[in-house]
């Protein structure tokens, strides 16, 4: 991943353009997706990832001219799947490390794959319209997290 951040300045400047539906839409990578999974754990604790990243997703690809559907925009299982990943990645981090560091760290660590979910679900199966809808188990392996 080449997404770095040298301070936590940065890494809330992301999570907040995308929370503001500013972040311009060629930002939107993987990396970019994954670091504001971890600046939210991190850094707005207010905020339930969990239970508000879904609308947060939907209305940013909304607001760039993503449409939500069976095949682009919004996938649930991915979101929570990263959302728990990043979550364990994060809780053995060391404490006190800066939430930068830590986002570097994920980035740089083979959690941050892009491919890494399919160790754990079929291609057909994550990438099918169910899995887009809401959350599939996984049919190859458990999660470890």
């Amino acid at each position: 991943m080449t997404l770095l951040f040298a301070d936590d300045a940065a890494l809330d400047a992301l999570g907040e353009r995308f929370l503001a539906r500013s972040l311009p839409k060629p930002e939107w990578t993987h990396a970019a997706h994954l670091a504001v999974a971890a600046w939210l754990l991190l850094r707005r604790p207010e905020i339930d990832a969990a239970r508000e990243m879904p609308g947060l997703i939907r209305a940013y690809n909304e607001a760039t001219g993503v449409p939500n559907s069976d095949t682009r925009g919004y996938h649930e299982t991915l979101t929570l799947a990263w959302l728990r990943g990043v979550g364990a990645f994060l809780e053995a981090m060391p404490p006190g490390l800066a939430a930068h560091a830590a986002v570097n760290a994920l980035l740089a660590s083979p959690l941050a794959e892009k491919r890494s979910p399919l160790a754990y679900w079929s291609e057909g199966l994550l990438f099918s319209p169910a899995a887009r809808r809401g959350w599939v188990v996984p049919d190859l392996a458990p999660l470890p997290f």
